[in-house]
């Protein structure tokens, strides 16, 4: 029996595909070990979304051949796909995008040669969907359910497209079954997650060029959701990142009769000023998003609306980053995940000139995310003395006292006192008061 250590840079997606690769290999007989513990084996995941991605893809995989230079070290994914001198990641295998689902056949093979192996697709090139499943999620809670991959935006910014390639959808009864799997397993909460999730069902429609938006009037996202509520045991189904152009009344007032769907929307804004928007090639305005989220809060109940946005964009003035703290403001985001811009080579974005200097970019993310911080708090106080239902997920310990953590529906950390209320119950109860703790900020559930 080969040990393996395994490593996951990256997105939910990547997590996925990580948890994929694993259950493969423990079903072949392999033995899955701690990172940091000597292995036969490690693989590493790797993620391209930034240049600190880009880094810490190859530390981890130094650090691989450091703790066992005899060892096989795996390199995979996106870092992999786009690196312009893939000989140069000192890996003995390398796996593109659209080959992880062959991790196990090709261990075989260079077990079996003893010679380098290079696996990267042509991805810009492929329609193929690389069918993955997953029916031993790592945690018995929650599980992240992959159905779709690619992108066909191009943001002026983003290397996404060129590691993963245009979008591709996985069938609906593939999807359905690996769902049933997972509710079998005892999993309560199924994330849907892909590259960009808004086009899930474009390829369908047999038009490699369309506007997502094709896709999103041929409803095939929500129906999709509707066949997943159907599911016994499957409690909550939560959406990942989604465009604000999906954001329809029509598709607003379909999902919000679905009782099952979670009412947390991730609507990736990236800038609060339409110049900034224009450069970064993303097809909607402020209002447009402004109008998308006043949509979602009138159709659902204390809508939870996170984002994500990227500061010091090329050309990016202090007059252009208030816009964007100011916007933050108004919409009043639960969440905001903040990015300081990082170049990347053969995107627009990185021969724009106006770079902005690091210095700038460090201030202005420090001051988004003490805006994020005041708006988030806001926001979970409003649960205090209102009902609440958690699905309980883990112990932790806040404060020196030892809770059992979950989260509600629209993805706010509530705790109860350790008893005996085991993981993975439905808990209701009211919110009590704001735990906090090294900058977790938990509601105490009574």
């Amino acid at each position: 029996m080969k040990s393996v250590a395994l490593h996951n840079l990256g997105c939910k997606v990547n997590t996925y595909e990580m948890d994929v690769m694993r259950q493969m290999l423990q079903e072949n007989g392999y033995e899955i070990v701690p990172f940091v513990q000597k292995a036969d084996i490690y693989i590493i995941n790797t993620c391209t979304v930034t240049n600190i991605a880009d880094r810490k893809s190859r530390q981890m995989l130094h650090r691989a051949r450091k703790q066992n230079p005899q060892a096989v070290v795996v390199a995979v994914g996106c870092y992999v796909q786009t690196a312009l001198h893939a000989e140069d990641l000192g890996a003995d295998i390398i796996i593109g995008n659209n080959r992880k689902g062959q991790i196990v056949r090709i261990l075989e093979e260079y077990f079996a040669s003893h010679a380098a192996h290079d696996t990267v697709v042509d991805i810009a090139h492929t329609d193929e969907y690389e069918e993955l499943a997953l029916t031993k999620p790592q945690e018995h809670v929650r599980a992240f359910l992959k159905i779709q991959d690619g992108c066909n935006q191009f943001c002026t910014y983003c290397a996404i497209p060129l590691a993963r390639g245009r979008v591709r959808s996985r069938k609906p009864e593939s999807v359905l079954a690996e769902a049933r799997a997972l509710a079998d397993a005892g999993c309560k909460e199924l994330v849907l997650t892909g590259i960009h999730l808004s086009s899930y069902g474009l390829d369908f429609l047999g038009i490699r060029s369309a506007d997502y938006r094709d896709a999103a009037r041929a409803g095939f996202l929500a129906e999709l959701v509707e066949q997943l509520a159907e599911i016994p045991g499957i409690c909550r189904i939560r959406l990942g990142s989604l465009e604000p152009r999906i954001v329809t009344p029509e598709l607003a007032e379909r999902l919000a009769k679905c009782k099952k769907l979670c009412p947390h929307f991730h609507l990736s804004l990236q800038s609060g000023c339409d110049t900034v928007l224009k450069r970064m090639n993303r097809h909607y305005d402020t209002e447009y998003f402004a109008q998308s989220v006043r949509i979602l809060r009138e159709a659902f109940q204390r809508a939870a609306v996170t984002t994500d946005v990227i500061v010091g964009f090329p050309g990016e003035t202090e007059e252009e980053f208030a816009a964007t703290k100011a916007y933050a403001e108004r919409i009043g985001f639960y969440e905001m995940h903040v990015f300081k811009y990082s170049k990347r080579e053969g995107t627009p974005a990185a021969v724009m000139e106006g770079q902005v200097p690091d210095s700038v970019k460090a201030r202005r993310s420090d001051e988004l995310i003490a805006v994020s911080d005041r708006l988030s708090e806001t926001y979970r106080t409003q649960y205090i003395g209102q009902p609440m239902e958690i699905l309980t997920e883990e112990y932790k310990e806040i404060g020196g006292v030892r809770y059992l953590i979950g989260h509600t529906e629209d993805y706010v950390l509530a705790a109860v006192p350790e008893g005996e209320i085991q993981p993975n119950r439905i808990v209701r109860g009211v919110g009590e008061r704001l735990l906090q703790d090294s900058g977790l900020q938990v509601i105490l559930l009574r």
